[in-house]
């Protein structure tokens, strides 16, 4: 659909987001546009936005309910519905703002899932899987990087040879929005980086060229999935019986931070939050963890 296009060109000059965003907004506005069709059809209405009202994107997220989306997929899909919507009626493409009104489904209270010092440590410091020698190195300094930084996976893809400073002790990252920040890196996470940069990435590079710091074992730019993979595999060597995903090592990292004094002002500079009520999530981790440890060592909890 044209209208499509032009509102996906909009968000890319207008809102300057990433293509990793833009293409979330691309499949949830794909899939409400097929539903909002099969509906117009069945109803014998015109195929025209016109057509769409509150009714039909109830109707669309009561649909994925049945399809057992969570309520974050569905406030995530409603949320690109919103600005559709909105852009559509700003263009007077239709008369009606039809999204406005429809409210967002209540969020469950979820708490990140933390790893104990245990797990991390079993990744920074037990035996290493992986096919050679570089690629081990490369495991180690990611998962190091991971834990230092707190940085989302998709901003340790995106880095570049060029973005590391080891004599400075930080990387230079692209995160959401195409926002630039400078995040220190610790000594041990530094360490495996220089080894990694030093003996092993020209390895795995063999004859390409190329800028990507983490390289797969074809030379080319890791991916985020090829990141979730090697996760997965050292979760299994490593006999950790959890799903534990990059993001985990996010929570990990600001929860840490937090409990040995951190303040949420620095916490949400160091991740890159632009709002502060996104990284206080953390302290209901950390409230929710002296509970724990309260019940089980108090002989009246």
């Amino acid at each position: 659909m044209e209208v499509l296009k032009d509102y996906l060109e909009y968000l890319r000059v207008q809102r300057n987001l990433s293509s990793a965003t833009l293409h979330a907004y691309e499949r949830d506005l794909t899939c409400f546009l097929a539903f909002v069709h099969e509906q117009l059809d069945l109803l014998g209405q015109p195929q025209e936005l016109a057509s769409v009202d509150k009714y039909l994107v109830r109707e669309y997220l009561a649909y994925l309910s049945r399809q057992g989306c969570a309520r974050s997929t569905l406030a995530r899909r409603l949320a690109s519905i919103r600005g559709f919507s909105r852009y559509l009626f700003t263009e007077g493409l239709v008369e009606k703002d039809f999204a406005i009104t429809v409210k967002t489904p209540r969020q469950k209270n979820a708490i990140p899932q933390v790893l104990t010092m245990a797990e991390i440590m079993q990744f920074l410091e037990g035996s290493m899987p992986g096919k050679s020698p570089a690629l081990q190195s490369r495991n180690r300094a990611m998962f190091e990087l991971l834990y230092a930084t707190g940085i989302r996976v998709a901003e340790l893809v995106g880095l570049d040879v060029q973005d590391v400073d080891l004599r400075n002790q930080y990387i230079r990252v692209l995160g959401k929005g195409s926002k630039e920040r400078i995040v220190p890196v610790g000594e041990y996470a530094l360490d495996s980086i220089a080894g990694y940069l030093q003996k092993h990435r020209w390895e795995l590079l063999g004859r390409k060229e190329g800028d990507a710091l983490f390289l797969n074992a074809r030379g080319e730019r890791l991916s985020a999935r090829g990141v979730q993979y090697i996760l997965d595999e050292c979760s299994r060597h490593l006999e950790i019986h959890k799903n534990i995903s990059p993001h985990d090592f996010r929570h990990t990292f600001a929860t840490h931070l937090l409990d040995h004094g951190a303040d949420l002002r620095s916490i949400q500079e160091l991740l890159g939050h632009s709002s502060l009520s996104t990284t206080q999530v953390y302290t209901k981790v950390t409230i929710g963890h002296l509970k724990s440890v309260y019940n089980k060592a108090h002989p009246r909890a």
